[in-house]
């Protein structure tokens, strides 16, 4: 069977399956420059910047273009240099130019490629306008006026999200991407996921930061600043910082935070072990009444946004039981509570759409937040940067006491699969170490967007799915109507690929996004905790703090908003 190949560049590339010669070329090494594409959106083609040209001197946008034996291209020749420094040019004299004050500096594409095709000046006039700010979401930040053209958040929400709350408008030079009759986001049915920020190349959509306001609590000697982590930001902030993409890094962060000025650092991983013991009760239950199934687990905010707007009608379905990060600050509040000093709960997360979940009126007491400040991984890189921290430079440090222990259980929470692989352990009839190993091969593990699982309890088949991707949640929700699938436990999770890859982190690609999930499940394996109650500190809190008060601080009663 012969070889097909393909002429890039004077060198023989071999076709095996790629859909385009965008990535025949990526695999032969080069690195062409890109706007509008990413793998796992549909081809859009509009940015030009990724063409080459052929041996007959025609040009092909290699994104849209399939790879064709035979086919002889090159792609850095004068004529294409000087057709990607003119769009280059044509980009920069309509966009905003301060980039030293963009929150997408450092990290822009197309202050990127400007630097990398050598843009000294630009010949055309600046036509940029005034700022278009949409600030009224409390996840993302929107300005018009910095945005390219290039389509990628439109995308992503409509084809992998399953949105829509974004899309072009008006035509020509009046194009730009918008929300129905320019409402402010906030107003739409965005659900806050900020998959569009994580794409969007410049600052045009953005996380919104909390930082400011933080910086003066912490800085107030009255105000007792206690924070959690939540357990996908220690393999997810490594390499922004010095250190290798997927390393667990939770020591270093906590000896961050501490000389930032927090005065209580702890590990989010501890409230997951409250929402594997809570949540595997209320799937007990429900099972052995055969009500209420499937249980939809209740850890996304954003998917629990998307359902309230979406399927009103399946909310009696979706878990009572708080997030992670909600039942732990509950539970800081009320153990800090008697405190002379002002306490401020912080959440490290690396979901935007936490933003939103924090400043749910379903988690204040008395008006206010059991979450003062949820900040992203983003922020806190920016945060350790501001405070001149060396990440890779110092000692790693434990965390505090009394809610200092959490098990492995918690701790993948964070990766897709997480969440139901910590409550089968729970559940399971046989605690060995060896049906604990088996777990992970029962189908719950991996970053397919849609995973099937089953397992046997109590005599009974219980049918299990995972899904990332809110689009893949809907798919499922619709199969299960038409009674193509049926379940009993589905876990939902609203980024693709779990919180490892939330808008709230450094953007990963499909390796960096296998290297986080290794990440997790190391620590999992390190850890000499691997059940969530077989973890004193939850007992303890059963046996205290807890008593009486389960259901007013670690469930909640979801109401649609109208």
């Amino acid at each position: 069977m012969s070889t097909e190949f393909m002429i890039i560049d004077n060198l023989p590339v071999e076709i095996a399956g790629e859909k385009n010669i965008l990535d025949l070329i990526r695999k032969a090494g080069i690195e062409l420059p890109t706007f509008c594409y990413y793998s796992e959106l549909s081809v859009y083609g509009a940015c030009r910047m990724c063409v080459v040209e052929d041996n007959r001197g025609e040009i092909h946008a290699a994104c849209s273009t399939p790879p064709q034996a035979g086919m002889e291209v090159r792609t850095n020749t004068p004529r294409l240099r000087k057709y990607r420094k003119m769009i280059l040019e044509l980009l920069l004299s309509s966009h905003c130019r301060d980039c030293t004050t963009c929150e997408k500096n450092g990290r822009c594409k197309l202050q990127e490629l400007a630097q990398r095709f050598g843009i000294k000046q630009v010949r055309f006039g600046n036509t940029f306008g005034e700022a278009e700010l949409d600030t009224s979401s409390l996840c993302i930040v929107r300005d018009k006026s910095k945005c390219i053209l290039c389509g990628d958040c439109v995308r992503m929400c409509d084809e992998v999200q399953n949105i829509g709350a974004i899309d072009f408008a008006f035509r020509g030079s009046k194009m730009c991407v918008s929300t129905a009759f320019d409402a402010p986001i906030a107003t739409t049915n965005c659900v806050g996921c900020g998959q569009c920020a994580a794409v969007c190349p410049t600052g045009a959509i953005v996380v919104r930061n909390d930082t400011v306001k933080l910086w003066q609590d912490i800085s107030d000697k009255d105000t007792k600043v206690v924070v959690q982590i939540a357990p996908a930001v220690r393999v997810g902030i490594g390499q922004e910082l010095g250190l290798a993409d997927g390393e667990n890094v939770m020591g270093r962060i906590v000896a961050a935070l501490k000389r930032i000025g927090f005065d209580e650092v702890f590990d989010t991983s501890t409230g997951a072990d409250l929402t594997v013991l809570e949540e595997a009760g209320e799937f007990t239950a429900r099972l052995q009444k055969e009500e209420k199934l499937p249980l939809f687990t209740s850890c996304c905010p954003a998917w629990v946004r998307y359902a309230e707007l979406h399927y009103p009608q399946l909310m009696y379905k979706i878990s009572t039981c708080r997030s992670p990060m909600q039942m732990f600050a509950s539970v800081m509040k009320e153990h800090y509570g008697h405190s002379h000093r002002k306490v401020v709960v912080v959440a490290i997360m690396p979901c935007t759409a936490k933003k939103y979940e924090a400043a749910r009126d379903e988690f204040k007491k008395d008006g206010v937040p059991y979450v003062d400040y949820v900040i992203t991984t983003q922020e806190l890189i920016q945060m350790i940067r501001e405070a001149g921290i060396v990440f890779s430079e110092i000692e790693p440090e434990a965390v505090d006491m009394p809610f200092g222990a959490a098990s492995g259980a918690g701790v993948i929470f964070g990766v897709t699969g997480g969440v139901t692989e910590a409550v089968i352990r729970r559940i399971a009839d046989d605690k060995s170490v060896s049906a604990l190993r088996a777990i992970a091969f029962t189908g719950v593990r991996g970053l397919q967007g849609v995973k099937e699982a089953s397992i046997v309890l109590d005599g009974r088949e219980v049918r299990i799915a995972v899904v990332s991707g809110l689009k893949n949640a809907d798919s499922l929700i619709h199969k299960i109507r038409s009674g193509e699938k049926k379940y009993d436990f589905i876990e939902v999770m609203a980024c693709p690929g779990g919180c490892i890859c939330g808008a709230g982190q450094p953007v990963a690609g499909r390796e960096g996004r296998n290297k986080r999930s290794v990440g997790l499940y190391e620590a999992d394996r390190m850890s000499s905790i691997k059940r969530s109650e077989e973890n004193p500190i939850i007992m303890a809190l059963y046996d205290g703090l807890l008593k009486g008060n389960i259901h007013r601080l670690l469930h909640v009663d979801y109401v649609r908003k109208a």
